[in-house]
Formats: C-alpha cells, structure tokens, sequence
C-alpha cells in the first residue's frame, strides 16, 4: 500500500515524491523518495484463496479398497464380504493438514474423510467409516461395522462381475488471519470388480 505526501524535493530539474510504504508481512511502514510514483499494489489473496493452495500441496486420493474376499477371488451368494478402507493414510482418508504462506498471509488447512458410501453394484449401497479389516481367524462372520451379503450371483452383469464403488465423502477446514471456513470438495471414487457364484452343496 503506497501513500504519497505533498512535497516536493528537486534534484536538477527533476522532482520526486515521498511515499508512505507499507509492508504486510511485517506490519511496517517506511518513507521512500521516488522520482516516478509507485506501481499499485496487487491486492493480497484472501485467506480462502490459500487455503485452496495448501489443498492442492496435500494430494489427496481415492482409498485402497480392502475386500474379503479380495478380487480376483471369487464371493459366494449368502456369506458375508467385508469391506474396509485398505491402509489408510493421510492422503486417502485423513486427517491431513497442510500450510501455505503468501504475502505474509498464513492459513493452515485440515481434511479428513466423514464417511465412506460403498455401491455394491446390485442396487445395493452401505454407509461406513473406515471398516474393519478381515482376518482368517473371523471366518465366514458379518463384519461388524462394514460389509454386505450378496443374494444373486453376477452371471448375468456385463463381465460376470460386480462393479464395487468406494465414494469417499471429505472435509476440509482452514484457519488463519484471523478467519476460519471450510472448502467444498468433490468425493474421490475407487471401483473394483467382484465376481459372485452360488455355493456347491455336496451330496454324498
């Protein structure tokens, strides 16, 4: 921000100004003498502005799908599949913070995941958070907070298979200058494909 005074001061035929000169990252002024006057200032991003710089820096992606059975290996009509976010990390389901600094303006953004919306390709969807990984010693149980039972086969879909959809939900908070908000991000999908048999009963 530039602020000229009135007098004049002559140096051979030539005159200047005095301007007032301030310097947002420090919050400083100071009196510089200029023959020519001063470019305007570009106005400074607002906060919102870069906090959708830090954004960008954290990368974030769709989640790993976690699947038990896990393709390609084959779900049997009427035993449970598990369903889990697979090794979460900062950049696939939070919480993931960045920061970014422009002309002595700091804000400082936080993501997460709220909730992770599972389509199931046969009409149906399941709405978890991150799951619950599948061990061997769980057997053919119900995962306790994430999964489903399918009671068709997929012969009949395109490709025999079902298309599994992971549609992670986000959000994203920042701070700084003295403000706070939030930005509006679309959902990130994953997709995978699962094939569901009916079960052979033996006769003897």
């Amino acid at each position: 921000m530039w602020e000229h005074f009135d007098e004049n001061f002559g140096v051979g035929q030539e005159q200047g100004k005095v301007y007032d000169c301030y310097y947002p990252s420090t919050g400083q002024t100071a009196l510089i003498y200029l023959f020519d006057p001063p470019t305007a200032a570009q106005a400074p991003p607002t906060p919102g502005e870069i906090a959708r710089q830090a954004l960008a820096e954290l990368e974030l992606r769709a989640i790993e799908i976690g699947m038990a059975p896990q393709p390609p290996a084959t779900a049997v009509v009427g035993v449970p599949v598990w369903l889990w976010v697979d090794q979460p990390s900062d950049q696939t389901f939070g919480p993931a913070t960045a920061t970014a600094t422009e002309r002595g303006v700091t804000v400082t953004v936080t993501a997460r995941v709220t909730d992770v919306v599972w389509d199931l390709g046969d009409g149906t969807t399941v709405a978890c958070e991150a799951g619950t990984a599948y061990q061997s010693r769980f057997g053919a149980t119900e995962s306790p907070d994430c999964g489903h039972v399918f009671l068709r086969e997929s012969g009949t879909r395109p490709g025999g298979a079902y298309t599994v959809t992971a549609t992670s939900s986000w959000t994203v908070e920042w701070a700084g200058a003295g403000q706070t908000g939030t930005i509006a991000m679309d959902p990130l999908v994953a997709q995978t494909q699962v094939i569901v048999a009916e079960g052979q009963v033996l006769v003897s």
